[in-house]
């Protein structure tokens, strides 16, 4: 069994955890991640967008590897489910 593996240094962007596998995986917002860069790093939010795609959201580190959420609208979701 593997380990649950969560995003160091943001606590303040975890969403929840999903249960529904082996292994509990933490949920963290992509929004709250990049302002927390934002603020914390002094980045642009192009910077933090970068950052978080080329050092975090392309890392799998096994089967606890954690969840990156992106915010969305019921609406939003209904225009990508059926466009």
């Amino acid at each position: 069994m593997g380990l649950t593996l969560f995003a160091d240094g943001f606590d303040d962007a975890i969403m929840g955890v999903d249960l529904n596998s082996d292994v509990p995986r933490v949920i963290y917002s992509v929004e709250k991640m990049t302002f927390i860069l934002m603020h914390r790093d002094d980045m642009s939010e192009e910077e933090a967008t970068e950052y978080l795609d080329f050092n975090v959201f392309q890392a799998y580190l096994g089967e606890g590897t954690p969840i990156y959420m992106n915010q969305m609208s019921s609406d939003e979701i209904k225009d990508i489910l059926w466009p």
